[in-house]
Formats: C-alpha cells, structure tokens, sequence
C-alpha cells in the first residue's frame, strides 16, 4: 500500500493546440500544412476541447481527479503584436472558473510548444527579444486569471522545444544548427525567470514553475558513464538550472535513454515498446523526480507522465509501476505535490498525428464522442483513495 499526503494533487493533462482545434495562427498550424515537414496530418478539429471543455472538465471530476493541467494558447490571447484578445482571455477564465465549480485545482501552463505566427516571423525562439515578448503575455495572463490560479508552468519542456526545433528540425522552424539550439535554450531560460517575476507580481501566492522533459539516463556498456553525463547536460542542464527560479519544477518523464560509448544505444533487443516507439519503462519516472529534486533544491509536481498503447491494461500496469516510484520518493522525503497523468483525452501527437494513443478517455475521430477506458476508472479510484494498494 502506497499512501500519499494529504492536498496530493491528482490530474491529467492536455495541451491547448493537441485539444483545442482550429489552433491557425501558431507555428504549429503553418508546420502541419508545410509538405516539407515530417508531419504525417495536420491536426484540424482536435478534440474541440476549445467547445466541449465543460464536457471534459465534468468527466474528468466524475471519474475522481482534483485537478487539471491545460495550456493557454498564446496566438489566440494575443494574435498580433500588442494586440490582446480580451475574448480569449475570458474564455480561458471561465476554463478556471469551471475546474474550480467541479472541484478540478487548475494547473496552468502558459506556453506548450506552440507559438503566434508573428513571433516565428520575428526570428521565433532564436531572437533574444522573444524573452520579453513572452514575459508581456504571461503578465496578460497572469493578470486576467490571478485570483483563481495557485499553479503557473511558464513554458512546457524547453529542452524538447530547443532541440526538435533548431537541432532535429522535427519541430519549427525545423532548423539542423547548434548554435541557434544554444541561443534558443538561452532564450528559453530567460523567457522562464522573466515569466517567473511577472506571474509571481501577479498572483503572489501562486507555485509557478518550469516543466522539462526528462529520462532515466543509463550507462549500458563499460565507458558510458562518460558520453551518458554529456548527453544529459547537454538536453537538461541549461533548463533544469533556469528551473531552479520558480517555486517547483515540473517533471516530464516517459522511459530511459541507455547510453554506450559512442551514443544513444534503444531499447534492448526484445523489450516491449510503446507506440511511441519507446521502450516500455515506468520506472523512469522515479529517477527523473529524484533528479530534478537533486538539481533544483525544489518541490516537484509529476506535470507529465504516461504510455500511448493499444491495450489498456499495459496502461494500468505502467502507471502502477510509475506511482510505486513516486511512493519511494515520498517515502524518502523527496517533496512531491501530486501527478498528471498524461493525456486525459486521445489528441494529436504532434509530427506523429493522432496514432498515439495517450488518453484515458478516447476520442473517437469521426464523432469525436468521449469514452473512458478502463484505466480512467483505475486511476479514478486511486485518486479519490488518495492510496495505490
């Protein structure tokens, strides 16, 4: 039996452009609909979140959780630059509102990979500028929903935004360049203690913080260690320094990276994977948690965490394997303030479109009608015990 402390938040998460749909005017939108780019369909309707939030929000508290973690989407608050949509905000007040009226503590998250198409043309995440152009949006936001919001993300995993944009070229802008992926996460950095001071102005009494992603590092032959402590630092370092500004960090963890002398080894010959093609390995969530506490000094809140499978009860086994983790953490004092699971809902993938399955609930996609899986009720129930036995 794994009990866990009292106000342990428990949620699932979405992202804003995954849910929301007819999300046009980000970088996003243009990338799905470049035939250039590895994008294998543009993500059109979504879930329709953006209409059928209160839908969602009522299911979701129906089936236990407390909590609900959402993205903003930047280019609908603010379209063009300087002008702010007082439409979209109010939209995004009443999202907090009625996650407050369902008993759902909202985690809000300002930025989750999409960003207005007037910034990308400005030079997007390798401009300097866009550090303060992203701070002016976040005190928008902060101010419009400040006396209904307790958790803040600034910018959701940095590392992956930085190294799928201007290092991979699998994200916009799809540049291959290493030195615009460091200025990027320079960039990154700055935007988040910049978002931290002015949401902190805002909503005094709010958690605000950064989210990253996350492996379980392994060193599988002899002389890895060394190349293993160079990838890392390499994709966490700069950001999980930056994160060290907020009040928590937020921890994004889904598998290992085994590690040999040259690079990256994949999973072991005949380990199960994922749809993600990832191998099959709660346990990472574990040393990624104990990490991030480590490095930062910081509570962490699990802002992510989750398996895309095509049989649900691998979806069970994988977060009963993960929460065990989560209870050796708590149990040796590492402060731990809830999870979120990752996805409530079925939704678009990003380059890899809607294959992935993520969500407790599906999504059917010609009627986009919702339907629970098994392990929605399970992690439910885990939930309103507060206790994984």
């Amino acid at each position: 039996m794994v009990l866990f402390p009292g106000g342990f938040l428990w949620g699932t998460a979405t992202a804003a452009h995954q849910v929301e749909g007819g999300n046009w005017n980000n970088d996003w939108w243009a990338w799905e609909h470049d035939p250039a780019s590895p994008c294998v369909e543009p993500s059109g309707d979504a879930c329709d979140h953006y209409h059928r939030y209160l839908e969602d929000l009522g299911l979701l508290a129906s089936l236990g959780f407390n909590a609900y973690r959402f993205s903003l989407e930047w280019s609908r608050i603010e379209p063009e630059e300087g002008e702010f949509s007082q439409a979209a905000l109010g939209h995004y007040r009443r999202m907090v509102e009625a996650c407050r009226e369902g008993g759902l503590e909202p985690v809000v998250t300002l930025h989750h990979f999409t960003t207005p198409r007037w910034v990308a043309d400005r030079g997007g995440w390798a401009d300097p500028a866009t550090a303060g152009r992203f701070a002016r949006f976040a005190a928008a936001a902060a101010d419009a929903l400040a006396d209904e919001v307790r958790w803040v993300c600034t910018i959701n995993e940095p590392n992956i935004l930085a190294t799928m944009g201007y290092l991979t070229g699998l994200f916009p802008p799809g540049e291959r360049d290493p030195e615009r992926h460091r200025r990027a996460q320079g960039v990154l950095a700055a935007a988040h203690r910049r978002a931290v001071e002015v949401v902190r102005r805002a909503i005094p009494e709010a958690a605000v913080g950064l989210t990253l992603a996350m492996s379980d590092y392994q060193a599988a032959e002899p002389g890895g260690e060394a190349t293993l402590e160079a990838l890392r630092d390499s994709d966490e370092g700069p950001l999980l320094e930056a994160a060290a500004a907020g009040d928590f960090v937020g921890v994004q963890a889904y598998s290992r990276i085994r590690v040999g002398r040259a690079g990256p080894l994949g999973p072991p010959r005949g380990a199960e994977q994922t749809l993600m093609g990832w191998e099959f390995y709660p346990e990472a969530l574990e040393a990624a948690v104990r990490r991030a506490h480590r490095e930062t000094g910081l509570p962490v809140l699990v802002t992510e965490n989750g398996v895309a499978v095509a049989d649900d009860t691998r979806r069970v086994e994988y977060v009963r394997r993960a929460l065990e983790g989560v209870g050796r953490c708590l149990a040796d004092g590492v402060p731990v303030r809830g999870y979120c699971y990752w996805s409530a809902l079925d939704n678009f993938e990003w380059a890899l479109g809607y294959g992935p399955t993520f969500g407790l609930i599906e999504v059917d996609r010609q009627s986009l009608q919702r339907r629970p899986r098994p392990s929605a009720g399970w992690l439910g129930a885990v939930a309103r015990a507060n206790a994984l036995s």
